[in-house]
């Protein structure tokens, strides 16, 4: 519809889509700040308090976010503890992961320890913007801020970001922009931990991925390497696995992941840039209580910060210089859709 064929069904565009700032009121969530974003059928939180990582996602009320046990939660004293992160990490759409360690904590040859999954995803946002406003025919919906990782004698890395959604499009765009603000080049490792969960998360809901390799990270999921693709029932006590993929990309390098659910034809997709982020990530856990699969592109391995020092390829930023990233979300409805992510699946395959 035109700007002027939506205003004469709205008198307030809020009707239809909005941004709101809220700040929840009760358990371990309690004064965390947050924005919800309306927009049509699409709603998401962004954590103004969590570096504006998006903690639920929804589509025509449809849960399509994971929520880990410990629920949500505003910045704890023990969130950068070493492996203490496993309280406080709620999953969400996606959480941050860096920016100078990812995945397993780290301690260093010189005894400084890097946290599991780095501490980024802890930082609260400066800078906070949220705005909704027509741009020409489009109703534009943004949320913005930067995130600092900074250490007195030690590093200086800013992250702003940008998260914008389209009225009358199920679709999420996220923009980074990493710069070292220091004077000697520092480590910038970085990962998006994206997170899908019931009730769109259920026995049968299967990935789409133009993956042309798939290497098992270790023996637990190497035993179920031949089903990495088709998300299983619950089971009680079962073992995470992670799987390792080499994804095929465009001559621009672009590619995506999706997760499909047939019986809804619901399908959510991530693109990304495998010139932005090389490596790509499946997590897949069956385990009762735990039952979530993560799609997780990075710049770095698995294996994390110790496993890139000793081979010496951990990805440098130069002093005074910067990185850019980009990922789009988008919710995908009807058989024909889905057929969609599968010819582009097949394409890339060749």
């Amino acid at each position: 519809m035109r700007r002027d064929e939506i205003l004469r069904h709205v008198g307030s565009m809020q009707q239809v889509a909005c941004v709101r700032r809220l700040t929840f009121g009760d358990g371990r969530a309690r004064g965390l700040e947050a924005v919800e974003v309306k927009n049509g059928p699409l709603r998401y939180t962004v954590m103004a308090d969590k570096c504006l990582d998006i903690c639920e996602l929804s589509y025509k009320g449809l849960n399509i976010s994971f929520l880990s046990k410990p629920g949500l939660n505003g910045r704890n004293p023990f969130d950068t503890h070493g492996a203490e992160a496993q309280r406080s990490i709620m999953g969400g759409l996606f959480f941050t992961c860096g920016l100078e360690n990812i995945c397993a904590p780290y301690t260093g040859g010189d005894g400084k320890e890097y946290p599991m999954h780095g501490r980024l995803r802890t930082t609260p946002a400066e800078h906070l913007s949220a705005d909704a406003a027509w741009q020409g025919e489009d109703y534009v919906l943004t949320v913005s801020g930067e995130m600092r990782e900074a250490e007195l004698f030690g590093e200086n890395l800013v992250l702003r970001r940008t998260i914008t959604s389209r009225y009358g499009e199920s679709e999420i765009r996220l923009v980074d922009e990493v710069c070292n603000e220091g004077f000697r080049a520092e480590p910038m490792m970085l990962m998006y931990h994206c997170n899908m969960g019931f009730p769109f998360l259920r026995e049968g809901t299967r990935l789409i991925l133009p993956t042309e390799q798939v290497t098992p990270r270790d023996q637990a999921s190497a035993g179920h390497r031949e089903g990495w693709a088709v998300m299983d029932a619950p089971r009680d006590n079962e073992p995470e696995y992670v799987f390792l993929h080499q994804l095929r990309a465009d001559g621009d390098g672009s590619t995506f992941a999706a997760v499909v659910d047939d019986e809804s034809e619901i399908a959510f997709e991530l693109c990304f840039n495998r010139r932005q982020m090389p490596y790509f990530m499946e997590w897949k856990s069956t385990a009762s209580g735990d039952y979530v699969i993560g799609l997780e592109p990075s710049n770095s391995a698995v294996y994390g910060r110790g496993y890139h020092e000793e081979r010496g390829d951990l990805h440098l930023l130069p002093a005074q210089s910067g990185e850019r990233v980009e990922l789009i979300f988008r919710v995908h409805e009807g058989a024909e859709a889905i057929e969609e992510l599968e010819k582009r699946c097949r394409n890339l395959l060749g």
